[in-house]
């Protein structure tokens, strides 16, 4: 993954007003319909919508704020309402208890679309892992709350657009995924993240140059969690000084800003389950139920400590303005413009279901003057 820029993206709160988000959802619409007209086929709109600056685009043209977390809830929010399965595209999840949903919506609207039971659970398990991938391997200080699941009729194109926050300075951060440039779930699958970039040091076991961690994450659980255990602190351990004021207690700096980890009988639990399950690579070790950001924190750097694999701590974190935003900047929303661009879409739309010719034409004129 190549980072090419980085925008940040503030928690704004409240509503798009209505006025606004009915607009949003008919420009969607004309934007998705031409999309496919255009481009003969709606895989090109699940590879623009997994493109972080097209989707940045795309909120700033459907008039939402440029630069603020509703950017991805409400742009989203939009799609799913403009989209129909009739078009060949839909779009599940969503914001809060929406995104909980993502699954079942999958299964209903995959049955709908006559998918194999065998497509609806790779899809299943490409949104399950996407949001378990960004919550847990990228320690990066943000919590998923909104997971959208893009997919077309036939199953074989999926993008998701998902957001986490950060409670501490109330920023989002935004990850996209394509299946159209996934190699692994565990390697740098992502075509961009959208967010603030963070001063301290940030966790990614995704980057490459966390291979070795992640190999060796996997051999300790092979091995028997139990040996790991010594490594660390029992809760309630005692110090020197706890009986001796005249002890002087050097306390050594750590290595990494987050040791020590203390694990808890439920974690070890996890990893022994872990251990019996007996996962055959890295992926389908993080699938393991309870399999959290914790314990696999734990697991990089126990394979530091014992074998020195250096894992990635440097932040993976990587926009055009048509009808103002919401909150009037860069200027508030012009209606008759918007309008005006929506039935200009249309107007389009409808000449080209009714003229594949005239538009051919005219698009050859376009070249020529050009």
């Amino acid at each position: 993954m190549r980072r090419t820029g980085v925008v940040n993206l503030p928690l704004h709160g409240g509503k798009a007003p209505r006025w606004l988000f009915n607009r949003m959802v008919k420009l969607a619409k004309g934007i998705t319909l031409f999309l496919i007209e255009e481009f003969g086929g709606k895989e090109e709109f699940i590879r623009r919508i997994s493109d972080p600056y097209w989707f940045q685009a795309l909120s700033c043209v459907l008039g939402f704020d440029w630069h603020s977390s509703g950017t991805t809830t409400t742009t989203c929010g939009a799609l799913k309402s403009a989209i129909l399965p009739e078009y060949g595209l839909t779009v599940t999840g969503g914001k809060g208890r929406l995104s909980k949903s993502t699954l079942s919506e999958i299964e209903r609207i995959g049955d709908n679309f006559s998918l194999s039971t065998k497509k609806i659970e790779e899809l299943k398990y490409a949104s399950k892992l996407s949001a378990k991938v960004d919550n847990n391997c990228i320690q990066d200080d943000y919590q998923l709350y909104h997971h959208s699941f893009f997919f077309t009729e036939d199953g074989d194109c999926w993008a998701v657009v998902q957001q986490g926050l950060n409670s501490s300075n109330r920023y989002a951060r935004r990850y996209h995924w394509s299946s159209e440039i996934i190699v692994s779930f565990v390697e740098e699958p992502h075509t961009g993240i959208c967010g603030d970039k963070i001063e301290k040091q940030v966790l990614d076991l995704t980057a490459k140059q966390s291979q070795e961690t992640r190999q060796t994450s996997l051999d300790l659980i092979k091995d028997n969690p139990k040996h790991l255990q010594k490594y660390f602190h029992e809760p309630g351990q005692k110090l020197l000084s706890d009986y001796s004021d005249s002890v002087e207690i050097y306390i050594m700096p750590s290595r990494h800003p987050i040791l020590p980890i203390d694990l808890g009988k439920k974690d070890w639990e996890v990893l022994q389950t872990a251990f019996d399950i007996n996962p055959t690579c890295y992926e389908e070790l993080i699938a393991i139920r309870g399999m959290g950001a914790k314990k696999l924190r734990a697991l990089a750097l126990i394979s530091d400590l014992i074998f020195g694999t250096k894992a990635s701590w440097k932040d993976p974190v990587k926009y055009s303005f048509a009808h103002g935003g919401k909150d009037g900047y860069p200027f508030p929303v012009d209606k008759e413009v918007y309008d005006n661009s929506i039935q200009t879409l249309k107007d389009a739309i409808d000449s080209l279901a009714n003229s594949k010719e005239k538009y051919s034409a005219i698009k050859r004129l376009e070249s020529f003057l050009k």
